[in-house]
């Protein structure tokens, strides 16, 4: 079936999918000179939906400064990347409707980010939720396993004990770990996500997709999730406040490496609403 120019519309059936392609360090580049492209076309869209997670992350320091447990902060940042994509479907939508030539309103955008409550994307929420709340507790037990209940009190006034003896052996174990989080749930969402937006098909058929496009792209597409990493890290150093630029630009980014990745010749074409 061929793909819908409305994708909050439900179907009976699902749409047939094009198979993804291999790209090359080039699609990178074009994908981050088209994402802020997009970001200054429509800046608003992109400062609403990034600042959900800077007023979550401001929140989330306050809430652990005021408890004096700072070292609770640090999965949840060096996590923040598991569930930073989920951010992204409204701005998935702003650059679908600029590629397509359509109309970009709050009205049209807000209409098909809520009609996605019905389709599959809430089944992926859960996928991301589910396993970035999995590494939390990981990296806490870690943590504890390493360090022990008596070292974790004395973290905060001592950073040096993370990087000595049992510390350095925790990072490393941490990090390992960490990897392997990131690298799954990249897997999953990478093209997974814009996929569901873009298309009428089930969750597991898209993670099995986005599964595929990294297959045949994994040089490429580890080049491009060791970017997200650096950049959304480099953005949560300045108080959070670097969100604000860098989960929009990444997130139209992604959108056009997704078309990329997965080229649908109906659509080479703008077509109107």
């Amino acid at each position: 079936m061929a793909r819908s120019d409305m994708p909050g519309q439900l179907k009976d059936e699902p749409d047939l999918l094009p198979d993804p392609v291999r790209i090359t360090t080039s699609d990178l580049r074009f994908a981050l000179v088209a994402g802020w492209r997009d970001f200054r076309r429509a800046p608003a869209f992109g400062l609403l939906f990034s600042a959900f997670y800077v007023l979550g992350g401001l929140a989330l320091f306050a809430v652990a400064t005021a408890v004096g447990s700072d070292w609770w902060l640090i999965p949840f940042i060096l996590g923040f990347p598991l569930i930073a994509p989920f951010a992204a479907v409204g701005l998935y939508e702003v650059s679908r409707r600029i590629e397509l030539g359509q109309e970009l309103d709050w009205r049209s955008v807000s209409r098909i980010v809520i009609a996605q409550k019905d389709r599959q994307i809430p089944s992926m929420a859960m996928v991301i939720l589910l396993m970035f709340m999995f590494w939390v507790f990981v990296a806490h037990t870690t943590f504890a396993i390493f360090l022990g209940t008596a070292s974790l009190t004395n973290v905060t006034s001592s950073a040096a004990l993370l990087f000595e003896g049992r510390g350095l052996a925790m990072l490393a174990i941490g990090t390992l770990i960490g990897a392997g989080f990131a690298l799954a749930l990249f897997s999953f969402t990478v093209v997974g996500l814009p996929l569901l937006l873009d298309y009428e098909t089930d969750f597991i058929t898209a993670i099995i997709t986005s599964i595929e496009a990294v297959r045949l792209n994994f040089g490429v597409l580890t080049i491009w999730g060791a970017m997200i990493a650096a950049l959304i890290f480099a953005a949560i150093l300045p108080m959070f406040l670097g969100l604000l630029i860098v989960l929009p630009v990444l997130g139209h980014a992604t959108w056009h490496l997704y078309r990329r990745l997965m080229p649908d010749p109906e659509r080479d074409q703008p077509r109107p609403i």
